[in-house]
């Protein structure tokens, strides 16, 4: 079985006090360099998601240009391809990466499985990679962490979501996101289980 890391969308408007920050996100980013740095050669490959927005139109409806934002399906301006807001925080070592994962470019997207490395589609990536079973850590737990674990369990991975290394947006969406993974098959469990 070849193993994969995901870090999903560990980027400064995720973080504390980007444009979409949550409680958690640099300790998050802090948490996934210092697991990386305690554990080299677990993974085969280490993929790191960013949201990666076009600067003008609203992204498919995505961006609220025009009305207030329902945080459902709309959202402020985020990530937008080439500000600080869309790089990574500075607190994510990425040195271990073997890939960064576009997602966006125009449209809404929030799970991995969405985006692409210089065109190749993320799925295919990890076909090409023989990637069979993923650790999935990063932000936010109850959007994009979530979309990004479902759908790798949708594509027959074996996945666990490592609980200590994600920050969701709020308390209660993101323990039922965990709840609904674990009821789907992923395994729910601390980095430091995860050997």
């Amino acid at each position: 079985m070849t193993r994969a890391l995901l870090i999903i969308d560990v980027q400064n408007d995720f973080t504390e006090g980007g444009a979409l920050g949550v409680d958690g996100g640099h300790a998050v980013a802090t948490g996934v360099s210092q697991y990386l740095a305690e554990h080299p050669g677990r993974y085969a490959e280490v993929f790191a998601s960013r949201d990666w927005h076009d600067a003008t139109g609203d992204n498919g409806g995505h961006f609220a240009r025009d009305a207030a934002p329902d945080f459902v399906d709309t959202w402020p301006v985020h990530c937008v391809a080439g500000t600080e807001g869309a790089e990574y925080d500075a607190r994510l070592d990425t040195s271990a990466v073997t890939a960064h994962v576009r997602k966006g470019q125009g449209r809404p997207a929030y799970s991995i499985f969405e985006g692409d490395v210089d065109g190749v589609p993320f799925a295919q990536l990890l076909s090409e990679r023989g990637v069979t079973e993923v650790d999935v850590v990063g932000i936010a737990t109850d959007h994009c962490v979530l979309a990004s674990a479902r759908d790798a369990l949708t594509a027959g991975l074996s996945v666990s979501v490592l609980g200590d290394l994600v920050a969701g947006v709020a308390p209660m969406p993101s323990a039922a996101a965990l709840d609904e993974l674990a009821r789907l098959g992923a395994r729910i469990r601390s980095s430091g289980a995860a050997g």
